[in-house]
């Protein structure tokens, strides 16, 4: 199961490049048409997208964890990894003429990396009871 859920975050994420590619070279998608249907598409679409991307990176990561703040904070891997990507990500907007740097995709971003490290850390506490019942 892991290395499926591994394989779909790849592809997930591979899939995430091309849509920032095609926004980035200002090309047309039907995906782009889609999200301007929906109010406030795009922030929905930040908040899912990057939170998906953060539970299949959490769970390709095997639940990984590092401390911070002498150890009394952990983080996952997978969360900080798409924070980095998601941060770069917005930061290189103002460098695309076809882009805007906006706060509120940042916060949107935050948000959903958020929620769904907590759905993680969620999953993984049920997980590991379940083991330890086995």
């Amino acid at each position: 199961m892991q290395k499926l859920i591994a394989a779909v975050t790849v592809c997930f994420a591979l899939f995430l490049l091309w849509i920032i590619y095609l926004a980035n070279t200002g090309q047309p998608s039907i995906f782009f048409d889609f999200v301007r249907r929906i109010p406030n598409g795009d922030k929905l679409g930040h908040v899912l997208l990057f939170g998906c991307l953060t539970l299949g990176a959490i769970i390709t990561t095997g639940f990984r964890c590092f401390g911070l703040l002498a150890g009394r904070l952990k983080v996952y891997w997978g969360t900080a990894g798409v924070l980095v990507f998601v941060l770069v990500e917005e930061l290189t907007q103002q460098f695309f003429p076809s882009r805007t740097m906006d706060i509120n995709d940042l916060i949107a971003d935050a948000i959903g990396i958020s929620l769904f490290t907590l759905l993680a850390f969620a999953m993984n506490t049920l997980r590991k009871r379940q083991q330890v019942n086995s």
